[in-house]
C-alpha cells in the first residue's frame, strides 16, 4: 500500500467510524454470536500473497463486527466504561501516524514534556496538592504493580531486586475484602504471594475497611516476625463501589511507617467535581501513590491510566535501570520509562491534551454529575418495583440489586437481559450472595437510555418467572 492508497482508505474508515457511532443505539450492546463462530469463518493459514483492502474491510464488516461487544453503546451499563471521545480518537490517529516510541526524553521530547504538563492539569482538576508528580501508565493494573514493587523494595531496604526474596521474612500487604483482583495479581507477580495479602473486613455505608481490624492485623504480624510493607486503599471499588475512609487508613499506615497506594481507577474521575471530594477524597494528599483511569469515566481513548506520586524517588529506586544505550545527555531530564515497568511507551498524553482542551472541565463535570443523578433515579425506580430489592445503595453512579429468588435466578436474569440486547449488565457478589450491578458511565448515554433500563429489566424478568 502506498501513501495515496493509505489516504483513500483512511478517509473511508473515518466515514465508517462516524456512521458506526451514530447508529450504535440500533445494535445489540453485547455480541450475540456463539463461541467459536467467528474463528470458524477465518482461514486457518495465513495468505501467501497480499489481498485487496476492499476485501479485507468487507470481511471486517461481515465477520468481525458481528462478534464485537459495543463498549461505546449508550446502554452499556456493565463493568466500568472504556470511553472513547471523538477528540481522543483523533489524537490516537495522530499518535498512530507519527508512530513514535516515547521511552526517553530524547526519543520524543514533546511527548515527555506534554506528559508532564497534562498530568499536572489532571492533578489540579482532581484537587490534589501541589508537589504530586506522575506518570501515564497503560492501566491501573500496571500502576498498582509498580506501587506493590515499590512497597516490596522499600520494606527490604531496596535489596529485593538485587538479592531476591530468599531468606527474608514474609512481607505483608494490607487491603479490604473489596479490592480489585489486580491487587491480588500484583502480589503474585511481585513475589509477595497470595497468602501475604491480608484482606480486612469492611463496615459502614461505603463498605470501608475496618481500620481497627487493620491496625490489629499489622500489630499481630509484627509480633509474628513478618514485615508489613504497605496498605492499598480504594475509592470506588469495582464490585459495589466500596470506598475507604482515606484519612483513617492513612493514620494507621503512618503509625507503622507503611507505604500507601490508592486505587481510584474508576471513581477518581468524579473528583473533578468538588462536591464529591468530601466523602471520598479526604486525606488523599497523604497517600504515596494514587491511580485513576482517564480511559474510564473521563473519556480518554483506552488505554490511559495516570499514577500520581507524592515522591517519585521510591518508585524510581525500584524500577529505574539505565544501561549505556538508554542514557540521555542532559541535566535533570525526565525519562518516563524509568518510572514504569515497560520500557516502550506510547504517546498517551496527546489524547488527554485533546480531550481536556476540547471539552473543558465544566462539560466533563456536567456529564459525570448527570450520570450520578440518573443512577440514583433509576435505583429508586427499581426499589419501587415489586420483586426487586436494592442490595447496595448508589456510590456515585454504581449500585446493585437482586430479584426475589436464588443466586441462580440472578444469573439467569443477567444472561437473559444480555441476550435480549437492549442493555448490558454484569453480576457481582456482596456478602456471599450474587447481585446484579448497574453502573452509569458511558460518555454519550442519556437519561432516556438509563431510565428505559427499568422497563427492560422488568420485561425480561417477567418472561423468566
Amino acid at each position: 500500500m502506498n501513501w495515496d492508497e493509505y489516504a483513500k482508505w483512511s478517509k473511508q474508515i473515518a466515514d465508517w467510524g462516524a456512521q458506526y457511532h451514530k447508529t450504535l443505539p440500533e445494535r445489540p450492546v453485547r455480541a450475540q454470536t456463539a463461541q467459536g463462530e467467528i474463528a470458524a469463518q477465518i482461514p486457518t493459514s495465513p495468505p501467501e500473497t497480499g489481498e485487496d483492502m476492499a476485501a479485507i474491510l468487507q470481511d471486517f464488516d461481515d465477520v468481525i463486527m458481528p462478534g464485537m461487544t459495543h463498549w461505546q453503546h449508550p446502554r452499556f451499563f456493565a463493568y466500568f466504561p472504556a470511553n472513547a471521545t471523538p477528540p481522543s480518537m483523533l489524537a490516537e490517529q495522530l499518535v498512530n501516524t507519527v508512530a513514535a516510541q516515547c521511552m526517553l526524553w530524547q526519543t520524543s521530547p514533546a511527548a515527555t514534556e506534554l506528559e508532564g504538563v497534562t498530568v499536572d492539569w489532571l492533578r489540579q482538576a482532581l484537587g490534589l496538592a501541589e508537589g504530586f508528580t506522575g506518570v501515564i501508565q497503560d492501566s491501573a493494573s500496571s500502576a498498582t504493580l509498580s506501587a506493590v514493587l515499590t512497597m516490596r523494595e522499600r520494606a527490604t531496604g531496596y535489596t529485593g531486586n538485587k538479592d531476591g526474596l530468599s531468606n527474608k521474612a514474609h512481607m505483608r500487604i494490607y487491603c479490604s475484602t473489596e479490592v480489585h483482583s489486580s491487587i491480588d495479581r500484583a502480589c503474585w507477580v511481585a513475589g509477595i504471594g497470595q497468602a501475604n495479602l491480608v484482606k480486612i473486613p469492611t463496615q459502614g455505608g461505603h463498605h470501608s475497611i475496618d481500620t481497627k481490624a487493620l491496625a490489629a492485623a499489622i500489630a499481630a504480624d509484627l509480633a509474628a516476625g513478618h514485615i508489613p510493607a504497605g496498605v492499598i486503599a480504594i475509592t470506588g471499588g469495582t464490585g459495589i463501589g466500596a470506598s475507604d475512609d482515606l484519612q483513617s487508613v492513612l493514620e494507621v499506615a503512618q503509625k507503622y511507617d507503611l507505604y500507601t497506594h490508592l486505587d481510584a481507577a474508576w471513581a477518581g474521575s468524579a473528583m473533578i467535581c468538588p462536591e464529591f471530594r468530601a466523602p471520598f477524597w479526604r486525606g488523599v494528599d497523604g497517600f504515596d501513590s494514587i491511580v485513576f483511569n482517564p480511559h474510564k469515566w473521563l473519556g480518554a481513548q483506552f488505554d490511559c491510566s495516570v499514577q500520581f506520586l507524592r515522591d517519585a524517588t521510591p518508585q524510581l529506586n525500584t524500577l529505574k535501570i539505565q544501561p549505556e544505550y538508554l542514557r540521555t545527555t542532559g541535566d535533570a531530564l525526565t525519562n518516563y520509562s524509568e518510572w514504569t515497568i515497560p520500557l516502550g511507551r506510547r504517546f498517551r498524553a496527546l489524547k488527554i491534551w485533546f480531550l481536556m482542551r476540547s471539552y473543558g472541565l465544566e462539560e466533563l463535570r456536567t456529564r459525570i454529575r448527570n450520570h450520578v443523578r440518573w443512577a440514583q433515579e433509576l435505583c429508586e425506580t427499581l426499589r419501587s418495583m415489586e420483586g426487586f430489592a436494592i442490595t447496595s445503595e448508589p456510590i456515585l453512579s454504581l449500585f446493585t440489586f437482586r430479584v426475589i429468588g436464588s443466586d441462580t435466578d440472578q444469573q439467569l436474569l443477567v444472561d437473559a437481559i444480555n441476550d435480549d440486547g437492549r442493555i448490558y449488565l454484569t453480576q457481582g457478589a456482596l456478602l456471599g450472595r450474587k447481585v446484579i450491578r448497574f453502573q452509569v458511565g458511558q460518555f454519550d448515554t442519556t437519561r432516556d437510555d438509563v431510565m428505559m433500563s427499568s422497563d427492560v429489566i422488568r420485561q425480561v424478568w417477567e418472561t423468566l418467572k
